[in-house]
């Protein structure tokens, strides 16, 4: 198998950034070649799991259906006196990572790291063996694709290669040409995997601002006075569902057969990528500026592009 993709963001530079959806599909392409590391989260009683953004998201996919408590920067430290461990899920072990680390080791909590970052600041407060580090790509800042699919992979254990295949043989042939003639989107996503909308919604505010917007949600909730306002520049498309009822302009995108969480982030990052190509290039006219004021917010060196 020919992993085109994976040669592609090897060499990508600043003038010449690549889209969501072919960093995608090399991500798969990683994943075929690697796999994620195991992770044994049995037997905790009361963990907290920590995490900024998608981060957060992640934590709350493979903690599903467990008694575990969930905080970002902004809340965790309310919850430390109700909880008996930690796991702290951040790429790259920096920014609010480290502050959280040294706080967790402060409270003598017993904190684990998942990260992409072999050297992650935040290590220097994590004991030995409690350290999760994860394959990841080379990718444009805030992308986080390859990174996060690794640690649902070593939650859900589906294959890759079956979504890379599903991907270029089922959905890309389904993919419009005319995705700029819309400026908002909106997901119908599986009821059972609705965690998944809010890393969805995330992307849309990293690579289109208020520009280009998105809804999610799920068949139930769809319901729902959600599309009580019509609106002809929005483009609804459904995963896995076949979608008769809701919106004037409709997408119906299947599903693998027994789809878990990999399989929707995948098909989930790929159509935004689309969408990103058809657009004008809003992250890409914008990225070098936004981490050189994103360096002087946090205080050390963010970098347009993530080795």
């Amino acid at each position: 198998m020919e992993f085109k993709h994976l040669q592609e963001i090897q060499e990508f530079t600043l003038e010449h950034l690549p889209d969501l959806d072919v960093c995608t599909l090399a991500a798969l392409e990683l994943f075929c070649i690697k796999k994620p590391p195991r992770l044994h989260l049995e037997g905790l009683k009361r963990p907290l799991i920590i995490g900024s953004g998608n981060a957060l998201v992640i934590g709350k996919i493979l903690f599903a259906h467990s008694l575990a408590l969930f905080s970002d920067e902004s809340d965790y430290k309310s919850t430390l006196k109700f909880v008996d461990s930690a796991f702290l899920i951040s790429a790259s072990g920096t920014k609010h990572a480290l502050e959280i680390a040294k706080t967790l080791k402060e409270k003598k909590l017993k904190t684990k790291l998942l990260t992409c970052t072999l050297h992650a600041p935040a290590k220097r407060y994590i004991h030995k063996g409690h350290f999760f580090l994860f394959p990841k790509n080379r990718e444009p800042y805030t992308y986080n694709v390859s990174t996060y699919l690794g640690m649902i992979l070593s939650k859900t254990k589906e294959h890759p290669k079956e979504i890379l295949e599903f991907i270029t043989t089922k959905i890309d042939p389904l993919i419009p040409k005319n995705l700029s003639s819309y400026d908002s989107f909106y997901f119908i996503i599986p009821s059972e995997l609705k965690l998944i909308s809010e890393m969805f919604l995330n992307k849309f505010d990293e690579l289109f601002g208020s520009l280009v917007s998105c809804r999610c949600f799920t068949f139930e909730q769809t319901k729902h006075s959600k599309t009580l306002i019509p609106n002809k520049r929005e483009l609804f498309i459904s995963f896995g569902y076949e979608n008769t009822l809701f919106g004037e302009s409709r997408l119906n995108l299947p599903l693998p057969k027994a789809a878990n969480y990999a399989a929707l982030f995948s098909i989930g990052y790929y159509i935004i990528g689309k969408i990103q190509a058809q657009h004008p290039p809003y992250f890409k006219e914008n990225l070098v500026s936004y981490t050189k004021k994103a360096s002087t917010i946090f205080g050390q060196e963010i970098k347009p592009i993530v080795e």
